[in-house]
């Protein structure tokens, strides 16, 4: 049964045994993230962490690490929490062949059980905001879904977008919004902007659990978020109309914030401790006005923390990071067989395929860089033998230092896109990309010397079975 709102999911954590409950009195800073930090160390079996006793605040509940492990993961897609990674990001793709599959509307969603309008529209009244990392500027919101919509398209044929990005609190009805030039906000923002308009938005926090993962999906521009989310879930996903905006907003969500991104306005933001594991500095950035806060009664401000990978957000942008640069790569070549884009957000992307001819991988790791994703984000491009496990890092590694030659196996993309948190661009937004070929030469490539390959014995299989049912 899908998860209709961020509590059902709490609960299933509970039952199995994912989610702790902290109840000593805890300081919002830096208990809160200290804790949130730590839990990250536990593996992928790590829990969801659950407060209820922070000083300073009157009922404060705050959800960190939700997404934060593999187990949880797993429970979010309604799979057994000790599904080994390589089968959640299977089941992820063949989830995606049902795409698309159309959302249900509903009515009396929760968050409209309590309103605060236009100058009572006060964030602080409503959320217990604590800082994430020491060297943070202030407050952030980094784990909600922020729907907007074409300016272009008035009839809602699609081209709307529900993504995360990170939002700073400037003020009770003042917020920052970082809208990344290669995302779909931001394409927006330009249309409105170019007519002098406002963008309309619509913030929503503590989402069910599929919602939040398809917000960090990398989709194309044209296709719906809500659509993937209903094939992801196997059953359509539950959104209403926000009131003031319009928009369509996900039913179960905790808060609801309306307003609009103020047309030419920027503002300095940051710094911000990001998931590259430094911080981002200070820079100029789109400012949002707060018309509206709509809120379930005692509502639960699900936050994320990140810093040094891994950390919640590697685990929330893996799968569904992997997913769509398999899908869009696949379509064009066949050949390939999986994606593994799990490291900082896809900024190393390593694929595997089997090779038409001489050269191929190399085209496939090209193509890689003008995916929407690979446009932002990907900067090294690892091409790898069919046989070889992307997933598996010591495989990875053994083709790197046996396949690749530097005379011929790298090449360097001068000057091309990135996302400006990349600390390795020296002018932000620009960097240097490389692709590694790291497969074994096929006619009428015929360099290096590559004999007959060690397999593993037949009876390999059999004896790997038996061992790990020994073993438990």
């Amino acid at each position: 049964m899908p998860y209709d709102d961020l509590r059902s999911f709490l609960e299933t954590l509970e039952k199995e045994g994912q989610l702790l409950h902290i109840t000593d009195h805890v300081m919002p800073e830096p208990d809160v993230a200290a804790a949130a930090n730590a839990v990250c160390r536990m593996g992928d079996a790590a829990p969801a962490l659950y407060f209820t006793n922070v000083a300073g605040f009157t009922d404060a509940r705050i959800a960190m690490n939700v997404h934060g492990s593999w187990a949880n993961h797993a429970l979010a897609l309604g799979l057994p929490k000790d599904t080994p990674v390589k089968e959640q990001v299977s089941e992820f793709s063949r989830r995606w062949d049902a795409f698309p599959v159309a959302p249900e509307w509903r009515t009396d969603p929760p968050w409209a059980e309590n309103v605060l309008d236009g100058d009572e529209a006060d964030i602080f009244k409503v959320l217990p905001l604590v800082r994430l990392n020491d060297g943070d500027g202030g407050f952030y919101i980094d784990k909600a879904a922020v729907v907007s919509k074409d300016p272009e398209d008035p009839d809602n044929t699609g081209k709307q977008n529900v993504g995360i990005y990170r939002i700073q609190v400037k003020g009770k009805r003042r917020l920052a919004l970082q809208p990344v030039p290669m995302h779909d906000i931001a394409q927006h923002l330009r249309k409105a902007e170019e007519v002098g308009e406002d963008l309309p938005v619509a913030i929503t926090l503590g989402n069910d659990p599929i919602i939040t993962i398809v917000a960090a999906t990398p989709m194309r521009y044209d296709e719906n978020e809500y659509e993937l989310a209903g094939a992801l879930r196997g059953a359509p996903a539950p959104i209403a109309k926000a009131p003031l905006t319009g928009l369509p907003v996900p039913w179960g969500a905790e808060v609801v914030i309306e307003g609009v991104i103020e047309a030419r306005k920027r503002e300095i933001e940051g710094p911000f401790g990001e998931f590259t594991g430094h911080y981002s500095g200070g820079r100029s950035m789109t400012v949002i006005r707060i018309d509206r806060i709509s809120y379930r009664t005692d509502p639960i401000f699900e936050h994320l923390y990140l810093g040094q990978p891994w950390t919640e957000i590697d685990y929330l942008l893996a799968a569904n990071t992997c997913v769509p640069l398999y899908q869009q790569l696949k379509a064009e070549f066949p050949e390939v067989q999986a994606v593994n884009a799990m490291y900082t957000h896809g900024l190393v992307v390593i694929v595997s395929t089997a090779k038409r001819f001489g050269g191929f991988a190399k085209a496939v790791g090209l193509r890689v860089l003008s995916t929407p994703h690979g446009l932002g984000y990907a900067t090294t491009v690892i091409v790898v033998d069919e046989d070889v496990d992307p997933f598996d890092l010591p495989q990875v590694m053994w083709a790197v230092s046996t396949k690749m030659n530097p005379a011929g196996d790298l090449i360097q993309l001068p000057n091309m896109p990135v996302l400006a948190l990349a600390p390795q661009a020296t002018t932000p937004g620009i960097t240097d990309k490389l692709v590694i070929d790291a497969t074994t030469p096929v006619a009428p490539d015929l360099r290096g010397h590559y004999g007959t390959p060690v397999r593993d014995l037949p009876e390999t299989a059999h004896w790997l079975a038996r061992l790990r049912e020994l073993a438990h």
